[in-house]
Formats: C-alpha cells, sequence, structure tokens
C-alpha cells in the first residue's frame, strides 16, 4: 500500500482537501500533527510520500512558512535527509511551497540553505481567484509529468512573488527546474494580473533536480472535480484539466519504483 503523510500545524487550512486529494488515487494516508514527528510519535521513514498542504502556519508570524520551515531544519532534519535519499517524494503547496523555499530544500535539497524566497505580492493584497499555468515538458518533475494542456487552478496567497538572484534564476531555467509558469488563456507569459504576485520569470512552481521535490503556489487540490471551478457549466463540454493529474503521477511513480 502506497503510504502518504500530509503533515499539518498551527494555521493549516488545507490539509483535508490534499488527504482527499491522495485518496482519490487510491492511497493509504494519514494527516499528521508536526508535534507527532518532533516527539516520535510518528515516523517519517514510514511513508512514500510527504505532503505540506497551504494555510497560514503559525499565523505567518516572522514570514510565510518560516517558523514550520525552521521545524523541519532544525527539529527534523536528519529524517528528512534519509526521507528524500531514500528516493522518496516530497509536495509542498502554497504555504508549503514557502515551507520548502524557506527550508532549503528547494531548490537544493541537500543544504537546507536558502536561496530564494516568496514574497509579498506586488499587488500589496491577498489575491484569491483562478488563473492559468503552463507546465514545461522538458522539466525532471515527476508530479507533471504528461501535462500538456494547460491547466487552470485557484490560488489563495498573500507572499507568492518568488525571488532569487538571476544567478539562481538562471541555474533553475538552464536545469529545467522552473516547473511551472503563470499564462494567459492563451498560454503566453505577461504581467498582472496573469502573474498574479509578479514572481520572477513568471515562477509558479519549481522542483530540485531529481524531479521528485515539487512545490507550487496554486492549488491543485482544489480542482479535483469539475463542478469546483466556477465555469464548471460552461466548461462540462470542454473537459479541462483538473488537478488529479499532479497526485496521480505521484502514486504511479511510487509504485513503480519504491514497492
Amino acid at each position: 500500500m502506497i503510504k502518504v503523510i500530509v503533515i499539518r500545524a498551527a494555521g493549516t487550512n488545507c490539509d483535508r482537501e490534499t488527504v482527499e486529494a491522495f485518496i482519490r488515487q487510491g492511497a493509504e494516508v494519514e494527516l499528521v500533527h508536526i508535534n507527532q514527528l518532533k516527539n516520535k510519535k510518528k515516523k517519517l521513514s514510514s511513508y512514500h510520500i510527504l505532503a505540506i498542504p497551504g494555510g497560514f502556519t503559525y499565523g505567518d508570524d516572522i514570514a510565510s512558512g518560516r517558523i514550520l520551515a525552521n521545524e523541519l531544519k532544525f527539529n527534523l532534519k536528519d529524517c528528512v535527509l534519509k526521507f528524500i535519499n531514500d528516493g522518496k517524494l516530497i509536495i509542498g503547496i502554497c504555504n508549503g511551497f514557502q515551507v520548502l523555499v524557506k527550508s532549503g530544500l528547494l531548490p537544493n535539497k541537500d543544504t537546507f540553505s536558502q536561496a530564494a524566497t516568496l514574497n509579498l505580492n506586488d499587488s500589496c493584497k491577498f489575491e484569491d481567484r483562478w488563473i492559468y499555468l503552463k507546465a514545461n515538458p522538458d522539466s525532471p518533475c515527476i508530479w507533471t509529468k504528461n501535462i500538456k494542456d494547460l491547466m487552470e487552478l485557484p490560488i489563495a496567497h498573500a507572499e507568492g512573488k518568488f525571488m532569487a538572484d538571476k544567478e539562481v534564476i538562471k541555474s533553475l531555467s538552464d536545469n529545467n527546474q522552473i516547473v511551472f509558469k503563470y499564462v494567459n488563456a492563451q498560454g503566453e507569459t505577461g504581467s498582472y494580473p496573469d502573474n498574479p504576485n509578479g514572481s520572477m520569470d513568471d515562477i509558479a512552481g519549481i522542483c530540485d533536480k531529481t524531479g521528485r521535490i515539487f512545490g507550487l503556489m496554486p492549488h491543485p487540490e482544489r480542482f479535483l472535480i469539475l463542478n469546483h471551478n466556477p465555469r464548471a457549466q460552461r466548461l462540462k463540454d470542454a473537459k479541462p484539466l483538473d488537478g488529479n493529474i499532479i497526485f496521480k503521477n505521484a502514486i504511479n511513480y511510487v509504485k513503480n519504483n519504491l514497492l
């Protein structure tokens, strides 16, 4: 059985949707408080996939995702590194993406040294709406395998602007670690509101060099059935690409490589 751990902390609010996303693909899923890992009541090694869902962990005090990132970095570093070195999978969605970036697990999984950040949106406000994404077909990301069409997913964040030194952005681009970019309905990159936060190079999601660790600001777990989309009645004959494919890809990878 494929086992998934979805971790939560004070302020997490997308945990149930993330659990449901993996259950729909046939996984056995446990929702576990971060303290259960810290006090060793639960072992990360018992699972194949680690998911860090969206929300506002610890009220986004200091900075979004910073406290949970520090808990991974300083309290769970050894077991997280073993989890990664065993070839297992990690996804961080929205606040979870912020956690992965600020812990240093993205984009350089081995260092736990932060090389990028997710800053306040250029609009200086919370952005809560649906946007379009274009996947990089050359990315090693196993989570987005075979995604050829545009994806339309919801966003809900105030600190989603991906920023890094130009050298880091170039490295991400050269290594095809930029997984998703914000685009318009025609698949073209542009300015606000198509890029909802001002992210450098229109970055909406990145992965590590192995493609097994993936973080993104949009919420694939919030589009699992057609009626989740506010344009559902107009789309019912179009069969738009929903978020299920991301979770299905992860489950298939585990079946083929870790069982």
